[in-house]
């Protein structure tokens, strides 16, 4: 039975390029693979044809032979190779641009290329103050890091020497296993993937290519920054493998506690301590904010609980236009230390203010409980 042409095989025309026919031939292999199409000896024969055909068409010297003189320019047996040949070999990497993940495509394939990881990102906790997160700040850092080792440049030989190929995958960074018309790409267990083997490790290093120091950085703190807040230092983390490229380092922000007020986004809050005079009688109060002091005037017959609420008086957030508020929650504050002369005036008062119109709240609830039991 007479051959058919290679590029009418594929599908392709005579000037296509070796892309074009890697891409024709993954097509094929897709639809006609026998593992797809188990028994079926017509799809079978039509794999091993457009096989056939990738094999010659993606070898130069064999594709030259074949566009001069046709099927008799070539060996015919090279054209069958077995599953341990070269030509599988290519089948194999094309084969691996459809399932990466299996065979392992991006790290290895025919171009020998090592194994290169990014460095670790890395995360440092820096508290700082109230007053320096609604301000901004600049600060200084000292991290932990693995950078590049600079007595071998991070190659992780001895200086003088030079890493060389690994001798189990050739420089690879992977070895092949064949199973049937698959050929699976897996880590090299010697050299992990790197490509390369070191015979005279570097002494600082000792062969890793990094080590650890600290390193002092300078931190730029935003204005409005909150708790949980992250800033990220490009490039900052460890370094990378083989030439990788550094991880970032990660700044999270926390707010140490403040003495007089509390956070929530960009409000503050605070306690207002006043006196039972003050809250009975009215009066004006001086009030810390961020700024400096501010003056809230209490009416009369204040209750504890009460909500003073000063626009503006907080803190600008990093994505804010406006600053938050500062609130000032009253507590009523009940006198101690009592000496005799207090203690019988206060008794003297309390006598003259039986009346429920002087405490309609201690009225209103006694009411209630008399309701609740039917008194």
């Amino acid at each position: 039975m007479s051959k058919r042409d290679y590029y009418e095989v594929l599908g392709v025309h005579k000037g296509a390029s070796e892309d074009e026919i890697k891409k024709a031939f993954r097509k094929l292999a897709m639809k006609y693979h026998p593992d797809r199409n188990p028994g079926n000896h017509e799809v079978e024969e039509k794999f091993k044809e457009a096989k056939e055909a990738y094999e010659i068409l993606t070898d130069a010297q064999k594709r030259a032979a074949y566009d001069q003189y046709g099927h008799a320019g070539v060996d015919p047996s090279m054209g069958a190779a077995g599953a341990g040949g070269a030509g599988f070999r290519d089948f194999a990497d094309a084969f691996s641009d459809i399932f990466g993940d299996i065979f392992g495509g991006a790290a290895g394939g025919r171009g020998g290329r090592a194994h290169v990881y990014r460095g670790a990102d890395l995360r440092y906790n820096l508290e700082i103050s109230l007053e320096e997160a609604a301000r901004g700040t600049e600060t200084k850092i000292k991290v932990p890091v693995l950078s590049v080792c600079e007595h071998c440049h991070g190659t992780g030989a001895k200086p003088g020497t030079e890493p060389t190929a690994c001798p189990t995958c050739g420089g690879h960074g992977q070895v092949r296993m064949q199973q049937g018309f698959f050929s699976i790409q897996q880590t090299c267990p010697r050299c992990h993937g790197a490509g390369k083997v070191i015979g005279d490790p570097c002494t600082h290093c000792h062969g890793e290519g990094r080590v650890k120091k600290h390193k002092t950085l300078s931190v730029r703190i935003p204005a409005g920054v909150d708790e949980g807040d992250r800033i990220r230092l490009t490039g900052e983390g460890e370094a990378g493998i083989n030439g990788g490229p550094p991880g970032d380092l990660y700044v999270l922000i926390h707010l140490k506690q403040h003495d007089v007020f509390s956070r929530d986004h960009d409000d503050l809050h605070c306690e207002l301590p006043i006196s039972f005079a003050t809250a009975a009688l009215g009066g004006e109060i001086d009030i810390p904010t961020l700024d400096g002091h501010a003056s809230i005037k209490i009416p009369a017959e204040t209750q504890s609980g009460k909500v003073f609420r000063l626009r503006g008086k907080g803190i600008r957030g990093v994505r804010s236009s406006t600053p938050g508020d500062l609130l000032a929650h009253v507590v009523v504050e009940t006198p101690v230390s009592l000496t005799e002369r207090q203690k019988e005036l206060l008794r003297e008062f309390e006598s003259c203010c039986q009346e429920g119109k002087h405490h309609p709240r201690a009225k209103s609830f006694m009411d209630k409980v008399k309701e609740f039991f039917g008194q």
